[in-house]
């Protein structure tokens, strides 16, 4: 995560009125605290980034690993992997709030089943007050929407499955 994920991600919260936010991933924590009263000043606070140990937690996480490995195989997984990888995923390019519709009284913009085109508007995503129109880059037909209506999503975040077929 560089720095200016992290200012947006900051930004974000501070718009939300979120009064705390915990974000922990492989290598770094984040721990952002907004003002109280409403003073509308973030604190953030970067606890650390956590280097991986390779001798202490790799042979305590790997014999847990091995064990569910061979006790519950599970061949649906590796097929529905296949399945996914068929399809060209579409992913958000910006962190904001997912919409699928252009307002609450119109229509989803896509269902799943629809066609579409390269240029199509596929959602909006919401990112401090300014609403941006996501455009699909491939032709074909929508065959999962990963995301719900009115939920954050994060830069990268995959939004939709399309077959180009």
């Amino acid at each position: 995560m560089d720095i200016k994920e992290i200012q947006s991600l900051i930004k974000f919260v501070a718009k939300s009125g979120a009064s705390e936010v915990k974000l922990e991933m492989e290598d770094i924590k984040i721990t952002i605290r907004t003002g109280s009263a409403g003073s509308g000043s973030p604190e953030t606070t970067i606890v650390q980034q956590i280097p991986v140990p390779q001798t202490a937690a790799a042979p305590a996480a790997q014999a847990p690993a091995a064990a569910q490995e061979t006790a519950a195989p599970a061949p649906s997984e590796p097929k529905k992997a296949d399945d996914d990888s068929k399809y060209i995923t579409i992913k958000s390019p910006i962190i904001g709030t997912f919409y699928r519709k252009p307002s609450p009284d119109k229509p989803a913009f896509v269902e799943v089943g629809t066609s579409i085109n390269k240029g199509d508007v596929l959602c909006v995503i919401e990112a401090m007050k300014l609403f941006n129109d996501i455009e699909s880059e491939v032709s074909g037909k929508i065959v999962k929407i990963l995301v719900d209506d009115s939920s954050p999503v994060e830069f990268d975040q995959p939004l939709f499955l399309v077959d180009p077929s």
